[in-house]
């Protein structure tokens, strides 16, 4: 690198406003999620699991997306892949380990539901359901009640490129773009939805559907999560001002199979998955800590070995940990005559 370089490398998340332990947090958190997928891959090769969709190549996106929200205060719609962001937001590896093995202590359903699909009403993550997109118009929904609340609350929501051209998507684009809502949509673009590339999905950029629907669409570079929190930050400054929803486009590459159950090498290339390898949002954020001088390769070791131990001892404790019981198949389904969730 030039001098220059090496200038704007130091300087750029400071221009954004991250101190360099948020940067370094950010990371960790990329990391976490990634030991995360790794884990359950071999897990499911194991036996010890069902199955399991991987977020590997997404990270990046999902890491910094959450960092520009308010952590505390806004609602969460994620889809399936989201482990960086749902880890970021609160969610633990315990928690989400619960969730692989279908455990009773699982926070997301009581093991009643397939793995990915999030839900916590304490960190305001709204549970999501298998059909794809339907989150969409439930986050337009949160958007909505938060606007005839007055409250300076964003709702944010997430999915996959094939499923923005379900009828969900642009119900949900219609109505929060006629009423000004305080909403973020935020697309992973990773070029295929399962078996299908991006280019018979598509006939145009998904972030420039927004513009039919009377709102701001931008395409931002999903393997840089610096990128895509200041797309983020600006889109939540929008909302919250009262200027309406903003479509994001993260552009990335789904990096493993579609599911533990995928043969992704029957649809795509082995090189063409290696040349995107390269480009990794994980690798690329490493390299610029290292670039700045906030980061060295043993305190990146060191990482990885604690988290590692983190990982396994989620195992440890959802491997032995009940499954749920038939009689508590109804646990949380109902609300009883008071109002009180049962």
């Amino acid at each position: 690198m030039n001098a220059k370089s090496d200038i704007d490398a130091q300087l750029r998340h400071e221009e954004l406003g991250l101190s360099n332990d948020q940067v370094i947090e950010m990371y960790r958190y990329m990391l976490l999620a990634r030991t995360f997928d790794e884990r359950n891959m071999l897990l499911q090769r194991a036996g010890k699991i069902n199955f399991h969709v991987s977020g590997i190549g997404q990270e990046a996106a999902q890491v910094g997306a959450a960092f520009a929200l308010d952590r505390d205060n806004d609602y969460f719609l994620p889809y399936y892949r989201d482990y960086g962001f749902v880890l970021s937001v609160g969610m633990t590896p315990r928690e989400l380990m619960l969730s692989a093995f279908a455990k009773a202590e699982d926070p997301n359903s009581g093991g009643r539901q397939m793995p990915g699909h999030f839900g916590s009403k304490k960190l305001r993550i709204v549970t999501g359901s298998s059909p794809v997109t339907t989150q969409v118009p439930h986050a337009v929904g949160v958007a909505l009640a938060a606007k005839m609340r007055k409250k300076s609350i964003v709702s944010f929501v997430t999915f996959g490129e094939g499923s923005s051209n379900q009828g969900d998507f642009h119900e949900g684009c219609n109505f929060a773009g006629v009423h000004k809502l305080p909403v973020i949509m935020m697309c992973e673009n990773n070029q295929y939805a399962i078996s299908v590339p991006v280019h018979k999905q598509l006939s145009g950029k998904v972030s420039d559907r927004a513009l039919g629907y009377g709102f701001p669409g931008i395409r931002v570079d999903g393997n840089d999560a610096l990128a895509v929190y200041a797309a983020v930050k600006e889109a939540r400054e929008r909302a919250v001002r009262g200027e309406g929803p903003t479509l994001i486009e993260a552009m990335m590459y789904r990096l493993s199979p579609h599911s533990t159950s995928d043969n992704d090498l029957a649809y795509r290339t082995k090189e063409e998955v290696d040349e995107h390898w390269k480009k990794d949002g994980l690798l690329r954020m490493k390299t610029y800590m290292i670039d700045s001088g906030i980061w060295d390769e043993q305190r990146d070791q060191e990482l990885k070995t604690e988290l590692l131990q983190v990982m396994k001892d989620a195992i440890e404790y959802a491997d032995k940990a009940p499954f749920p019981r038939p009689e508590d198949t109804l646990l949380h389904v109902y609300a009883d005559s008071s109002g009180e969730e049962q």
